[in-house]
């Protein structure tokens, strides 16, 4: 399969939906980001092993978080497990404006290796990379020197979502996570209140944390 016939998938499907998420699809080649003994499946719809018992994400569940999140140009978003970085550089692509010069992706990793792979990986995109921050720590305390954040994403399921998230999080922002096999959807309304969707019937790597 190559890139193409996976998007057209993937539109075909209901799970890319937006001009600009679909353009970012494009933009940002998923075979960049898979180990290079994996390069020939980088385009199948499935999970991939990227070492440290992590995956990089199977497309139609980045697709389908994507278009959850609703990311714009300018905004800043928190990206906890950044991986092997094909979210991370996809919510770049995403935010960045050129008019405004503005929007910035803070990205978290808990193994050295796996962020030294993501910086690697995102250097294939100079022009993407300095919209990007990439710190290594525990995703499950957010990263409150850059917060308030406008959306929050993550890749890996929590039992719940942290209250750091919540904390750091903008009225009027978004939370996507996974939470146990479903995703959760949590709209900041005010600074106490939240509004909840779910969604079933996925499956994600545990968030490691305190």
């Amino acid at each position: 399969m190559d890139k193409e016939t996976l998007i057209a998938g993937l539109i075909k499907d209901g799970y890319l939906k937006t001009p600009r998420v679909i353009e970012a699809f494009r933009a940002v080649d998923r075979k960049d980001f898979v180990p290079e003994a994996d390069k020939n499946s980088a385009y199948e719809n499935i999970p991939l092993l990227i070492g440290y018992s992590q995956t990089i994400s199977q497309p139609l569940t980045v697709a389908f978080m994507l278009e959850l999140l609703e990311p714009r140009g300018g905004e800043k978003i928190l990206d906890i497990g950044s991986g092997s970085g094909w979210q991370m550089t996809l919510l770049a692509f995403l935010v960045k404006d050129e008019e405004i010069k503005t929007g910035k992706i803070v990205a978290i990793e808990r193994i050295p290796e796996l962020k030294k792979f993501a910086e690697e990986n995102i250097s294939r995109y100079p022009d993407l990379k300095p919209v990007v921050r990439l710190e290594l720590g525990d995703g499950s305390f957010g990263f409150s020197d850059e917060a308030p954040f406008d959306k929050i994403i993550a890749a890996a399921a929590a039992e719940k979502i942290p209250t750091a998230w919540k904390e750091q999080l903008k009225i009027g922002g978004r939370i996507v996570a996974p939470v146990k096999d479903s995703i959760i959807v949590l709209d900041k309304i005010s600074k106490e209140e939240f509004t909840p969707r779910q969604y079933f019937g996925f499956d994600f790597v545990p968030l490691i944390g305190a």
